[in-house]
């Protein structure tokens, strides 16, 4: 793998939202073809001068990618674009949009409707039990700060469906659910276990037509929570 950084052409940023700015500028340069995944970015001093921005914009735009999973950055090596990047294509999109909470809710809501029905064809046995293991952890919850639960319980069902071409969506998924999960601060454990506990059920039954039905509810009630919540 050739590590020698390219020269590269990118706009510089002078406009609102610069951190936002900084990611749609880098995420281009995958976009162009300027740079492939797995190529090593400019150091930190470079993309500054490139971009017109100052450090800290620019390290905030590397974690929002770096925990996109777009970038991976090594110590005393430098920052890399993911090798894998280009069989996760939804993490660029994600990355693009992550400032638009509706955009994600709406990809969630699609992602997991999709995968549900899958799910309830091949979800195991195991996966059922740690399933109910979750829905567990959070009825025994004193804080109401059970939202690793909640992902897990979302993040168990996806991979159940088991499906390679899809794989790469599920890494997209569970960064939907973290953003939307933060966006979360009321929280409503008694609805939570109600609708995560008919969804099991309906898993349990192998019944891809009430999983898709159950998980619909669930989803329409975040995605009105969260948005109603943001409109304020």
């Amino acid at each position: 793998m050739d590590v020698t950084p390219k020269k590269i052409n990118v706009e510089s940023v002078n406009r609102n939202t610069l951190s936002k700015q900084v990611v749609e500028s880098i995420i281009q340069l995958l976009l162009s073809g300027q740079m492939k995944p797995g190529d090593k970015l400019p150091p930190e001093m470079e993309l500054m001068e490139i971009l017109n921005v100052s450090r800290p914009v620019l390290r905030e735009a590397l974690s929002s990618l770096e925990s996109l999973g777009v970038i991976n950055r090594k110590t005393r090596e430098g920052t890399f674009f993911n090798n894998k990047i280009s069989s996760h294509p939804f993490s660029i999109m994600l990355s693009l949009a992550y400032d638009n909470l509706q955009a994600m809710v709406e990809a969630r809501m699609a992602l997991e409707l999709g995968l549900i029905t899958i799910a309830a064809e091949k979800i195991s046995d195991e996966e059922l039990k740690r399933l109910k293991e979750t829905i567990e952890v959070i009825e025994n919850n004193k804080d109401a700060d059970y939202g690793e639960a909640d992902i897990e319980f979302h993040r168990i069902i996806a991979l159940s469906a088991n499906n390679p071409i899809v794989e790469g969506m599920v890494d997209s998924l569970i960064m939907t659910l973290v953003k939307i999960n933060n966006e979360i601060k009321i929280r409503e454990p008694e609805r939570t276990i109600e609708h995560h506990t008919a969804i099991y059920k309906a898993l349990e039954k192998r019944d891809p037509f009430e999983a898709f039905h159950q998980m619909f509810l669930h989803l329409d009630y975040v995605k009105h929570k969260v948005l109603q919540k943001n409109s304020n």
